[in-house]
């Protein structure tokens, strides 16, 4: 068993990868009898008996190899244990298409070390593929390395669009970002699971993701993915992401892609909110800093994505 201090991260990715498998395993197996739905919270959210099941087992896995761990989970919140190593668990990614036979939908889990991913992986419970990294190791897939592919020229991208379960159905925001990156994308997809769309990244199935007031228990292990894939990754202000976990009530806004990509996305946002959208569109952590890396990113001129 470990203890807290140092921490073999290559055995935290097989344990990880373990317990991941084994939730997919399980997952597969109730998902083809009857469970149960319940609404969760007030803004159209839902949890199944399958989340709760995937939940107990992946943190009994945790518990037996790292026992004094901090687990953070989607369904039970803090797990206490040390902070300096805590572990971010979302038992099943994609409930809501679970639940009306959409056959999208993982588990994922990421290490982190005084806040900052160090171990992430996500496991595509209906394909039974996992894919995993470790920060400054790469990232991988079931046949190895996952390698960044060559754009395609004047190629009309695809684009992920990730909102959070808590942003409102009146808000003006998101509905004029969806609208500019229909009106210059081939496709806006919303696959209501986010981990799945940041392994299409890391994959280069799709071109960039935008996402937007979303949750951070799902978030780290898929962009530690597609960064050691070479995905970039900027806030909406055109910072640098800054991966490093704070609050699971923390809500963050991104744009990813492949390098020109995520820097012609960002530009799409910006030209959005200097078009009328509210400032907040463009903003990071909501934290007061200041310095070079808070500017925009330079962009060129405007074209079709």
């Amino acid at each position: 068993m470990a203890r807290s201090g140092r921490v073999d991260l290559e055995h935290a990715r097989v344990v990880a990868t373990e317990a991941a498998e084994a939730a997919g395993a399980l997952l597969r197996r109730q998902a083809r009898q009857t469970f149960t739905v319940r609404s969760k919270g007030e803004h159209g959210d839902l949890v199944t008996d399958l989340d709760l099941a995937s939940e107990a087992l992946i943190v009994s896995h945790l518990r037996a190899a790292f026992p004094d761990h901090r687990i953070i989970t989607e369904e039970a919140g803090e797990l206490v244990g040390i902070a300096s190593w805590t572990w971010l668990v979302d038992p099943l990614d994609g409930t809501n298409n679970l639940a009306i036979g959409l056959t999208a939908y993982g588990v994922g889990l990421a290490l982190c070390q005084a806040g900052l991913p160090r171990v992430a992986v996500v496991h595509d419970v209906p394909s039974a593929t996992t894919w995993s990294a470790i920060r400054g190791g790469g990232a991988y897939g079931p046949n190895g390395p996952l390698q960044m592919k060559a754009p395609t020229r004047n190629h009309s991208m695809t684009i992920a669009w990730i909102q959070g379960h808590h942003v409102p159905r009146d808000d003006p925001v998101a509905p004029a970002l969806i609208c500019r990156l229909e009106q210059q994308s081939k496709r806006v997809l919303q696959l209501w699971a986010p981990l799945l769309c940041w392994v299409m990244l890391a994959r280069a199935d799709i071109d960039g993701i935008v996402l937007y007031q979303a949750g951070s228990v799902d978030l780290q292990a898929g962009t530690l993915i597609a960064q050691e894939a070479g995905i970039q990754i900027y806030e909406l202000d055109g910072a640098p992401f800054d991966d490093r976990f704070s609050s699971v009530d923390e809500k963050r806004s991104l744009v990813a892609g492949r390098p020109g990509v995520a820097q012609r996305l960002l530009e799409r946002v910006q030209a959005a909110s200097r078009d009328g959208l509210a400032p907040e569109a463009v903003g990071g952590r909501g934290r007061a800093t200041e310095g070079p890396s808070q500017r925009p990113l330079p962009v060129g001129p405007g074209r079709p994505l």
